[in-house]
């Protein structure tokens, strides 16, 4: 299967780390009428920056989750504790919401029974999916109308967890999520907000995907950069997706959104340099092609982040923008994901998931210098 962005960020989609730092965004809800506000999960990563900003904005908040991921997080904040993979949903039984943000959506039976429970009591729902429903094209450009994913109709009931929707390397990952959509709105049509993040970064990330390369870079030397140098980037910030994931819950805004940044675009090598001038390191980057990093069994997105050979899929954002979704310059993402870095791992992290070990770093750049002579 050719790598693209949409099959590749399927992945390590649950990997996420520990709480991030909590932005204080301003957008359109603030000072309107406070309600109260639902959140499906709101523990991890995106989570907390959903909840925050509706504690900011005055509202309500309930959360449910099975209780075991930072369970000190919002303590004070009413706690509905169930679990969506034995179905028991039974302690959202009672209650009225003015909408609900799922975080948790993996499965379609699981969002068929809980919003199907909720229907009547619920304003408006905000889904959290990925750009990873798309099915895999060749089109360099892909907007929200463009076909998705399948899963075969005899499979599916193989998913009925969490767990199983990574199976086979996420395989069933973006088409179990387009199935979520679906559930969704048959049973609130037309209140439903379907948010399709692609790469999530920031303060908080876990999966190590964007933050490898604040960090390498800080470090400084010669460092290995993948591929095409003017080949475009798409990542959002925690900090900016949930706070208006919350801005169109509260908004009631309706529809499907591609939610990736950057108004403009955006090329890895602008990524690499940002983060040496962020970091004030004496880094310097040597350009290793495609074809060469593949000869040398480094492997796309993972090993090396943010690399796709060819480049991969460009996500059209504009309706996003269109309706309010904030995107803050990339040099504050990087500062404050090398913060978070230095300040809860320190300086001896050593790289479990994604990023490439500095011994290979060293091989591949030296059999490169090799090629050249």
């Amino acid at each position: 299967m050719k790598p693209t962005r949409r099959n590749l960020l399927a992945g390590t989609a649950l990997g996420l780390g520990a709480a991030p730092a909590l932005a204080r965004p301003s957008l359109s809800w603030l000072g309107k009428t406070p309600g109260r506000l639902l959140v499906l999960g709101g523990t991890r990563f995106l989570g907390p920056q959903i909840v925050q900003a509706a504690l900011d904005a005055g509202w309500e908040v309930t959360l449910f989750n099975r209780g075991r991921s930072n369970p000190e997080l919002f303590q004070d904040l009413e706690q509905r504790i169930g679990d969506r993979n034995t179905r028991d949903l039974s302690a959202l039984a009672e209650g009225e919401w003015d909408a609900a943000i799922d975080t948790s959506a993996y499965v379609p039976a699981h969002v068929d029974d809980s919003c199907r429970l909720l229907a009547d009591r619920v304003k408006h729902y905000v889904l959290v999916s990925t750009i990873s429903v798309y099915e895999d094209s060749e089109e360099p450009v892909v907007g929200e109308d463009a076909p998705l994913g399948q899963v075969p109709e005899e499979r599916l009931g193989e998913f009925d967890t969490i767990q199983s929707a990574f199976v086979e390397g996420g395989r069933f990952y973006g088409p179990l999520k387009a199935l979520c959509e679906q559930a969704a709105e048959r049973a609130m049509p037309g209140r439903v907000s379907n948010v399709r993040p692609g790469l999530i970064v920031g303060p908080g990330d876990g999966t190590d995907r964007f933050t490898y390369w604040p960090v390498r870079v800080s470090e400084g030397g010669e460092v290995l950069a993948p591929g095409d140098p003017d080949v475009g980037i798409q990542v959002i910030d925690v900090r900016d997706l949930g706070a208006w994931c919350f801005d169109l819950a509260a908004r009631k805004v309706g529809g499907i959104f591609n939610a990736v940044g950057f108004r403009s675009k955006i090329t890895m090598q602008e990524l690499l340099h940002g983060a040496k001038l962020v970091a004030g390191s004496d880094a310097h980057f040597t350009w290793v092609p495609d074809d060469f990093l593949l000869e040398q069994e480094v492997g796309p997105w993972m090993e090396l982040p943010l690399w796709i050979p060819g480049g991969g899929n460009h996500f059209t954002n504009e309706r996003a923008f269109a309706n309010g979704m904030p995107c803050r310059p990339l040099a504050e993402t990087i500062r404050a994901t090398l913060d978070w870095h230095l300040a809860e791992r320190g300086a001896g992290y050593t790289w479990p998931g994604a990023g490439l070990a500095r011994d290979k770093e060293a091989r591949v750049l030296a059999a490169w210098r090799e090629r050249g002579r």
